[in-house]
This record gives C-alpha cells, sequence and structure tokens, in this order.
C-alpha cells in the first residue's frame, strides 16, 4: 500500500485484507466495510472529502446496488429525479427551506455562497486558477491540473471569485 498511498487499518486473513477494515485511497476517499481478498465485498460506505457518500452492497470490488448522497443530504435518484431539472431550477436548500424574498438572489446551494480567492474559480470541488490551471480543494490542497476542456468549461460557466453579489440593497 506504500506504492499507492492507501492506508488500511482492519482485519487480514492469510496475510490478505479480508474482512472488517477502513481503506484509505491517496484521494482521501474512505471506505468503510468488509473486504475479500483485498477487493470491496458485502456492505460498505465510500465517504469522499466532499462529505458525499456512497452506500453499497459490493460484490469483488463492484458495486451490486447502492445510494448515493450529496454534502447536503440530498439522495440520487435514477428515475424520478426532480431536482434542478428543466422545470425547476431551486437549489437543494431552497426546496427544503423555501425561497428567499423577491430580490433577495441565493447564488449557490451554500447560503452565504463560498468565498471564492481573488482571480480564481469556484468549479464545484474546489478553486481554479486559470493563470496556472491548477485545481485546488477548499482545504487549499492541490487536486489537478486542468486540460484544455476542463479550463474552457469552467472560464464559461463556473463563479468568479472578482464578481461583486449583487442583489436586494435596501433604500436608505
Amino acid at each position: 500500500m506504500e506504492v499507492t498511498g492507501s492506508t488500511y487499518v482492519g482485519d487480514y486473513v492469510h496475510g490478505r485484507i479480508e474482512g472488517k477494515g477502513c481503506y484509505t485511497l491517496p484521494t482521501e476517499t474512505k471506505y468503510n466495510g468488509t473486504m475479500k481478498d483485498g477487493m470491496f465485498h458485502g456492505k460498505g460506505t465510500l465517504y469522499f472529502p466532499n462529505r458525499s457518500k456512497y452506500e453499497g452492497i459490493w460484490d469483488c470490488g463492484i458495486s451490486k446496488e447502492g445510494k448515493y448522497t450529496f454534502p447536503d443530504g440530498l439522495e440520487f435518484k435514477d428515475k424520478k429525479w426532480h431536482y434542478c431539472d428543466g422545470y425547476d431550477r431551486r437549489f437543494y436548500t431552497e426546496i427544503c427551506s423555501g425561497l428567499k424574498p423577491a430580490g433577495i438572489s441565493q447564488l449557490t446551494n451554500l447560503d452565504p455562497p463560498r468565498m471564492i480567492p481573488q482571480g480564481c474559480y469556484d468549479c464545484g470541488d474546489g478553486f481554479y486558477n486559470a493563470n496556472t490551471r491548477v485545481v485546488i480543494d477548499y482545504k487549499l490542497r492541490f487536486l489537478r491540473n486542468a486540460d484544455d476542456d476542463e479550463h474552457e468549461w469552467i472560464i464559461r460557466t463556473c463563479r468568479k471569485g472578482w464578481d461583486e453579489i449583487t442583489g436586494f440593497k435596501p433604500k436608505q
């Protein structure tokens, strides 16, 4: 595991990872559950660094069924998915807590929105610096270098750190 940067704390059988344990990948994604012959097997949960999770039933490393939950508690449904579709563009927090009064906008699912460093973009899993083409996570740790397609998508669609939030301003 030293080669891959992963760690494992749990049961072994004949020197192989097997039984209950916690396997941590170099990306800080953690799997808590049962293992068989070094693979996810049986019930287990993947916990992702962005606080989302996938609870599933695994067979020799392959997920056979499961449920993905976003960091805000929204559960993904592959059928009858009504969140953020062409007819309803509300954020999940707006669905749960209601809309703000007219003139007061909610820009992201987080309210108030995350502060973006000057000169960067919020690309969903971290901040992107267009000059260096590097994406760092929200704890300011390196995630990846952006290729040309991702760079263009971020520039075209993501919130910028130098945007001013506009909206309701009370009369003085």
